[in-house]
């Protein structure tokens, strides 16, 4: 990731920010403390709370390490960025799969904000890299491991 800009939204932005601070204020302090009573606890050689309590604290740096490497290359992309009823990050779709008649509406971001179980799907994504710069009423085709997808763009807004 490093010299790679991390493309995201404003809220995407704020949300790593929010949960690097949490970690970095009241995570490690939680778990300073634990390790704290386990070692009040006597012999560390056979501590199982004191190796958790490490082992957490080995999985929350290495967290932060993360979240810090992904903030200090944010690209945050603006409404700006992207001409009106054109579809970039930040834009939400409303999508017509054309062979099952059903529609979907997802949200696209940078990659490190993707969710497809929230409805949120990478720019760099099969479906993200084929909806990128359409505009409403285009049909589009995704390449899928189930086949090709086609899909009709209903509509296109901010969110």
């Amino acid at each position: 990731m490093e010299g790679k800009k991390n493309q995201m939204t404003r809220s995407g932005l704020e949300k790593l920010e929010n949960e690097l601070h949490y970690l970095k204020v009241e995570k490690r302090q939680e778990i300073a403390q634990k390790i704290k009573e386990a070692r009040e606890q006597g012999d560390l050689s056979e501590n199982a709370e004191y190796d958790a309590a490490k082992d957490e604290q080995r999985d929350i740096e290495a967290r932060i390490e993360e979240l810090e490497n992904i903030l200090k290359n944010a690209e945050v992309v603006g409404d700006d960025d992207v001409e009106e009823g054109t579809i970039g990050i930040g834009s939400q779709v409303k999508l017509k799969d054309l062979d099952e008649d059903e529609e979907v509406i997802y949200k696209i971001v940078g990659t490190t904000e993707a969710n497809v179980l929230e409805g949120f799907i990478s720019n760099d994504s099969p479906l993200g890299r084929a909806l990128i710069g359409k505009k409403k009423n285009t049909k589009v085709e995704v390449d899928a491991p189930g086949g090709v997808i086609k899909y009709k763009i209903m509509s296109v807004k901010k969110y």
